[in-house]
């Protein structure tokens, strides 16, 4: 990661991709809001994604992998496998950095156990490609709508607003985590709190929620970047070289 160098990312979307929106204008807008920084390509495993089109307008790489159309095709093959092609896929761009920013997939260890580096590819399965993964692994963060330690998996906002209703509880939020194989348990990078209003709907709340997401994945992504940035300048100093 060096200084002369842009960071590079690769997003994964599932849908709209009004979050990868943020990112790309984040990293395009003059000044830009995250320096220095490009995004190397887009991942979607939906393949009607206008996410997708959002990249090639901005010229941005794209691919496109879904799991059942892989099963269906690959025989024998597991969940585990696909999340394994679809890590290979991550991995070949080099990024510094992985955001997940709407990805509706849950990633198994196949997928972590790669891009931490701690799965080296046997051979045959990067059919003779490099697939080396510097030291440390590359770092993964992920987009969810609700506060640390609540509502954790899918459709984390409609289960909050029920809640509220139900006045269990007055406030949800948004957070950027880091991913592990405990789904959305990662250390919180950013987290903001929504209250909810009165008399609100939930495409009202989500109207807001939405908002506030863009400015929180942009500011996340730029905290994890400078971040390894400060990591590869004390070993940069040290004499220590990374991949």
């Amino acid at each position: 990661m060096s200084e002369t160098q842009p960071r590079k990312l690769v997003v994964l979307i599932s849908g709209s991709g009004t979050n990868l929106q943020a990112l790309i204008d984040a990293c395009e807008s003059t000044p830009p809001t995250i320096p220095n920084t490009r995004i190397v390509l887009v991942l979607s495993n939906r393949k009607a994604a206008y996410g997708l089109t959002r990249a090639q307008k901005h010229n941005i790489p794209t691919a496109y992998l879904a799991l059942q159309p892989y099963l269906k095709a690959n025989p024998g093959k597991t969940r585990t496998d696909y999340d394994v092609e679809v890590a290979k896929i991550v991995v070949r761009e080099k990024p510094d950095l992985v955001v997940l920013a709407g990805w509706m997939h849950v990633m198994s260890e196949g997928f972590l156990d790669v891009v931490s580096g701690e799965r080296k590819l046997e051979s045959g399965e990067g059919e003779g490609e490099s697939f080396e993964v510097k030291e440390g692994g590359i770092p993964v963060i992920n987009l969810h709508p609700a506060l640390p330690g609540a509502f954790d998996g899918a459709n984390a906002l409609e289960r909050a607003y029920e809640a509220y209703q139900k006045g269990e509880i007055t406030k949800t939020g948004v957070m950027v985590h880091r991913v592990i194989k405990e789904v959305d348990r990662g250390e919180p990078v950013l987290v903001r709190e929504i209250e909810i209003k009165e008399g609100e709907t939930l495409e009202e709340l989500e109207d807001r929620l939405h908002k506030i997401e863009w400015e929180v994945i942009v500011k996340a992504t730029g905290i994890v970047l400078d971040g390894l940035q400060q990591v590869y300048n004390l070993l940069q100093q040290e004499g220590i070289t990374t991949i």
